[in-house]
Formats: structure tokens, sequence, C-alpha cells
């Protein structure tokens, strides 16, 4: 399981094995196959360098340090269970190596077989396509991102740990019509709404699984009389990603009025997000309290070619709102 690379080899097998026990100690790659992945793909060689913020600055780590501690610190950070800024602009996160236990249950969620075909929306560092590459193929995985540094380094580091998937510079809200259509779409980036177009290029049967809002969208894709459609539940785990840049960018919220403790409550700002363009933030507080509190599985959207819309419990019950890109008070 070596990676051939010294002098990290033995220490970052080592360090890659404690990240896998770490994940399915807690209830993580449950499949064989992606457990098999999360062994075998080195994580080190896709943040060759990364930022750690310190009192409101960027530290930069990196292999190459001449000052063994730091290589050390970088190394250890490489496999730690949590997010890696690895691209920042101006003082702004603008990409990040996502948190391999959420990737790893997001992986599982979509519900992969031989022989699909995935794209893959925000290309990052190129780990999760790594990832996806060694489960199904070189050639059964797209990744797409608008940014020509991120496609370029991608490529780079996929080259180095030996995948070769197509990488693309573009605007991922428009997906990849020249390589659809595509079994699965899995977005690495937080979305205000589900692209409609994504839908053209998916099979029959196609699962989308996002970040909207703060939290996992798994879209069901099918053919109905009026046309494609897709909807579903949104997983229960929380899940925090750098936002989508471009055609649909994530526009921000403007919140005042409520109790600080409110805004920090995770699942409040979660239907809070959801409910933008759709509920005054009091009328969401009021739903909140009035329907115990609910978790985010009790929620779900329903995408159509003209309009999409969340929704609490059922697609066509009371509660319900339409997903869009206007903030409100």
């Amino acid at each position: 399981m070596g990676t051939g690379l010294e002098p990290y080899g033995e220490p970052a097998d080592e360090a890659r094995a404690a990240l896998v026990r770490l994940i399915t100690d807690g209830g993580g790659l449950t499949d064989p196959a992606w457990r098999l992945a999360f062994e075998e793909v080195p994580r080190h060689l896709f943040v060759p360098y990364y930022f750690v913020n310190r009192t409101g600055r960027y530290e930069r780590l990196w292999g190459e340090d001449p000052d063994p501690v730091r290589r050390e610190r970088w190394l250890r950070g490489a496999y730690y269970d949590g997010p890696l800024a690895t691209r920042v602009r101006d003082g702004e996160l603008i990409s990040s190596s996502s948190q391999p236990s959420l990737m790893a249950g997001m992986l599982e969620a979509l519900q992969v077989r031989p022989g699909h075909s995935v794209l893959e929306i925000g290309a990052g560092t190129g780990y999760n396509a790594a990832l996806l590459c060694h489960r199904l193929g070189d050639s059964k995985v797209t990744s797409i991102d608008m940014d020509t540094e991120i496609t370029e380094s991608a490529r780079a580091h996929l080259a180095a740990a030996g995948y070769r998937p197509t990488v693309v510079t573009g605007d991922g809200a428009r997906g990849c019509p020249d390589r659809a259509p595509f079994d699965r779409i899995i977005a690495t980036c937080t979305l205000p709404s589900v692209p409609p177009g994504w839908l053209a290029q998916c099979n029959p049967d196609a699962l989308i699984l996002a970040p909207l809002s703060t939290g996992l969208i798994s879209l069901r894709v099918r053919d109905d009389v009026g046309g494609r459609s897709a909807e579903g539940h949104f997983l229960r785990t929380s899940a925090y990603f750098v936002a989508l840049r471009g055609s649909d960018a994530v526009p921000e919220r403007r919140m005042s009025g409520l109790p600080r403790r409110l805004l920090e409550n995770d699942l409040f700002r979660f239907l809070l997000t959801l409910t933008a363009g759709g509920l005054d933030p009091r009328e969401a507080l009021s739903l909140w309290e009035r329907e115990g509190r609910p978790l985010r599985d009790r929620f779900g959207v329903t995408v159509t070619a003209d309009h999409q819309w969340a929704w609490l419990d059922d697609p066509d019950g009371p509660y319900a709102w339409p997903l869009g890109r206007t903030a409100t008070e």
C-alpha cells in the first residue's frame, strides 16, 4: 500500500491507515470497495500544501518545507479528519479538500455500481475524483471546475497518484454536456438551488447528490409525463462546503432580529437558509418550533424543468418554499 515516494511512504501509509480506522470506528466506510479506495488513494499527494487559519491569517504548510518538524505537521494534517484550505485568494477561501469522513459518507450515499458514469461538480484537489476512479475506472469519471488553476493542479495531483479522469475547465452549474449522459452527479460545493440543466444530462433513474443550504440533498431523476424531474430527501448529516462560483453562485442571506442562540443553532440555520426567499426569518422560527425542531431528513426538494421547491415531510403538503437566488431580510 506504499506510495513509493520517500520519505513519506511508510509514515503516510500509517497515517492513512489510522484515518481509515477512525472513519470506520465512527460507522463509515461500510462498503468494502470504498474502504479499499480510502486505504489505497494517498491523500497527501493531493494536498502538497494547505493553509491553517491562525488568529485571522493563513499559515502555509507544505511537504517540501526544509524544517522537518513542519513537514511532519504537514503530513499529519494531510490525514486529519477535517477540511483543509487549499487555495486562498486575497484572504478569501476559494477551494478546499473536504473532511474525509464526510466524503466517505457522500460517496457511499451516491450508490454507485460498476459501469456507472459520474460527473463531479467542483474539482478541488482531485482527491474525490481519485477515489471515484479507484472504484469505477478513469474513463467513467468527469470532474469540472471553472478555475483554471484548480483544474490544472487537480490534473497534476491525479497524474501523480496514477489516475487520469477527464478534468474540464468550465461552469459546473451548466454541467458537462459533451460527456453526458451521467448515472450520478455529485457536487462538492454548496448550491443555492439545483441547476435544472443537470437533469437533461442524466440517464433515467440517475442520482444527484449535492450540498444545499447546510445539508446534503439526494435526488432521484425520473421521466414524467410532463418531462424530466428529480425528487428526494436530505440526508441527516450536516455539510458545509465552499459556495459554488459562477452562474448559480450562492447569495448571502441577511439575518437580523433573531436571538444569537438561534443563529448559532445548526438545525435552525439549515431551515433559515433553505427557506430564503420563501419565508421571513420569524416565520421560519415559528415553523421550526411548531414542528418540533425537525431534523434535516424530514425535508426534501423537488426539481422540474421550470421550477423547484423545498418541502417538509411531503412535496404536496402545506409546507413548501421555492428555491432560488433571492436573499431576504
